[in-house]
């Protein structure tokens, strides 16, 4: 007997007892007449059985049928196994025509133990800081390290910008490594996409500021958002910066199922997918910014003039011959030109992440040729920490490549040996065979070395 039957069996029997009237047995039972009337009945006739409930231990009226239960567990085993409750959810709903509750789900994948039900989370100690009120006053930046595919292809990093505002991804796009040209492209995408933001979020890395206060000189993504007239503004801490850190741990438990069932499992068409998806997040989870203005500004260049302020800009000083060094290369520039140089000036040297170069000198293009000197230059040895791992994946996959040649050739000419197209040479110190063909013409002597 519950808690609340014991309490109907004490104000019943007072009303069997004829100690108190019906009328007040209901309105501290909250009943109605009638149904306190039928309770006493049943006490007399029953006795305390009278007042316990009559379903008791019987299935509810509106228990779902097994067959539909295990038609749609067998869905979620199948395909979903590893999904939490709520995405799982949303793929039964959207796919398979499921028309119930997600704790209704819950229920179910927890019976199966597919799910493991979680801590009440605990309460926040600090408040979060609020939004800003209109969209594109502030656009938090990163980059995520992650398995995307699962093993279905090389590790890769995700940046992002999200805007803090609304939650909404501005852009997003997959990139080998987390390196200054990914964010430049990723800045020039912004851009055009939504326009100038007014300021940028990052983290302390090398890619948005340096660390020696001696050195006043601008690092190229911090350069790139001066020309843009964006103010970059670093965070001392991860938590500082947390709707990008959280949009991460979305995507990489609902991206990454996606791209499973999707059966992508490379950059390029990952990046191909990539835009649809955030279209749908962004319906999902973003929400309205407290003010309707928008504070992006557009920008009035041209499309050239964006391509090249999110490029690498290096200095170098010509020689009296109108030539320098970059990279492993003779960069020299032609003469007759109206705007050319003299010699000893500064020139700016613009480098496209396809590789292409552009000179220029007091905003003015130069023709130029270049000449590639020493290969080995085009790999500069101080890089930027998050440009590591890019690195000496980089250099692995060069020596592997070299190895996989050398062993190639080895084999080539193991097998010419045993259908004996090749003769195996002779060691160094052994005297040199003679010919064995007798039948080759031999040269002709003469008559005084023959007397």
């Amino acid at each position: 007997m519950s808690q609340r039957e014991a309490q109907r069996l004490a104000l019943v029997g007072e009303v069997v007892a004829r100690r108190i009237k019906v009328r007040e047995a209901a309105t501290a039972l909250g009943l109605s007449d009638r149904q306190v009337k039928r309770l006493a009945r049943r006490v007399r006739d029953e006795g305390v059985e009278g007042v316990i409930s009559r379903r008791r231990g019987a299935p509810s009226n509106r228990k779902i049928a097994q067959a539909v239960r295990e038609h749609f567990m067998g869905l979620v085993c199948k395909h979903y196994a590893d999904f939490g409750p709520t995405l799982a959810c949303e793929y039964l709903q959207r796919e398979h025509g499921f028309v119930h509750s997600v704790e209704t789900l819950r229920g179910w994948m927890a019976g199966a133990q597919l799910w493991k039900p979680k801590r009440r989370r605990q309460q926040r100690v600090h408040s979060p800081r609020p939004r800003r009120a209109s969209r594109g006053e502030l656009v938090q930046i990163d980059g995520s390290h992650h398995d995307w595919f699962e093993g279905r292809a090389a590790k890769c990093c995700l940046i992002a910008f999200i805007d803090d505002a609304t939650g909404e991804v501005l852009a997003g796009r997959f990139f080998a490594g987390e390196t200054t040209q990914a964010y430049l492209a990723l800045l020039q995408e912004h851009c055009n996409a939504h326009g100038v933001a007014a300021a940028y979020y990052s983290d302390r890395a090398g890619i948005f500021t340096k660390h020696d206060e001696n050195d006043a000189k601008p690092t190229q993504f911090a350069r790139a958002l001066l020309q843009l007239d964006i103010e970059s503004i670093c965070a001392n801490t991860p938590q500082a910066k947390g709707r990008v850190e959280r949009l991460f741990q979305t995507l990489q438990d609902r991206m990454v199922k996606a791209m499973r069932l999707q059966g992508i499992s490379g950059l390029q068409a990952a990046n191909e997918w990539l835009a649809g998806y955030l279209v749908e997040h962004n319906r999902r989870f973003a929400v309205p910014a407290a003010s309707s203005a928008d504070a992006h500004r557009p920008w009035l260049g041209s499309p050239a003039a964006l391509r090249r302020i999110c490029a690498l800009h290096h200095q170098r000083h010509l020689s009296n011959q109108l030539s320098c060094q970059f990279q492993g290369d003779i960069v020299q520039v032609l003469p007759g030109q109206p705007q050319a140089p003299r010699g000893r000036a500064v020139i700016d040297i613009v480098q496209y992440a396809d590789g292409t170069i552009e000179v220029l000198h007091r905003g003015g293009v130069l023709r130029h040729r270049a000449f590639t000197v020493d290969e080995h230059l085009r790999w500069p040895r101080v890089v930027p920490a998050k440009e590591l791992n890019a690195r000496v994946d980089g250099a692995i996959e060069r020596q592997r490549r070299a190895i996989a040649k050398v062993l190639a050739s080895i084999g080539h000419q193991d097998q010419q040996r045993q259908c004996g197209i090749r003769v195996a040479a002779a060691a160094a110190n052994s005297p040199p065979r003679k010919p064995t063909n007798t039948t080759r013409a031999k040269p002709v002597q003469s008559a005084a070395a023959t007397s």
